[in-house]
């Protein structure tokens, strides 16, 4: 069988600052599947600057799929969504996707206060924001079925230490900085990946 991966959010799902598109997140996580055994089709439709009310129109969008990964939250920090908003429409995302049969992992908002252009007098406040959308974020979409993967904490600390995890516009991962992202969540994409084709079996 092959595996329906679709990857939603927004430019980090997308893979925005990538060398090239075969070091995005989309890309990477398909070639794990690939040498785990499993044929994959992937379908990216996530959108650069993406919110989380933006998730309702990718969903609708999408093909069906066994497997989705939903990276978001950035966005909804920076333009300043209300986190009731942003926290109830991944709910329904969440809800969507898992109506539709698909497995859901989640990689919810970074913690920004690691981003180079953040004064140090901010950073309490840009990670105290970052931690209560993220709380948020994990609530609901455990609720909703998701399986969410904690990667805020041990990622943030190796973008802090790392220049070169940035990319040139210092917002965006490298494409070293996808690969370790990449790596947080092989463990959670194979699990999930091993719960798809359980079902189907």
């Amino acid at each position: 069988m092959t595996l329906r991966f679709l990857v939603l959010g927004d430019s980090l799902a997308f893979g925005t600052g990538a060398a090239s598109p075969a070091d995005t997140l989309g890309a990477r996580l398909t070639r794990t599947l690939e040498q785990a055994g499993r044929p994959v089709r992937l379908t990216v439709g996530a959108v650069p600057g993406a919110t989380s009310p933006d998730l309702a129109g990718q969903v609708r969008r999408a093909a069906p799929a066994d497997l989705a990964l939903l990276v978001i939250g950035a966005n909804d920090l920076t333009r300043q969504v209300p986190p009731s908003i942003a926290a109830d429409a991944l709910a329904a995302a969440v809800r969507g996707l898992r109506a539709g049969g698909a497995e859901v992992l989640l990689v919810p908002t970074p913690d920004l206060s690691a981003v180079a252009w953040v004064p140090p007098t901010l950073r309490p406040f840009v990670a105290a924001a970052s931690d209560g959308l993220r709380a948020r974020q994990t609530a609901v979409a455990q609720a909703a079925g998701a399986v969410v993967v904690p990667v805020a904490a041990s990622v943030s600390q190796a973008f802090a230490a790392d220049p070169a995890l940035f990319s040139a516009d210092r917002f965006h991962p490298s494409s070293a900085g996808y690969a370790l992202v990449a790596d947080v969540l092989t463990p959670h994409l194979l699990e999930l990946a091993a719960r798809c084709t359980a079902d189907a079996a």
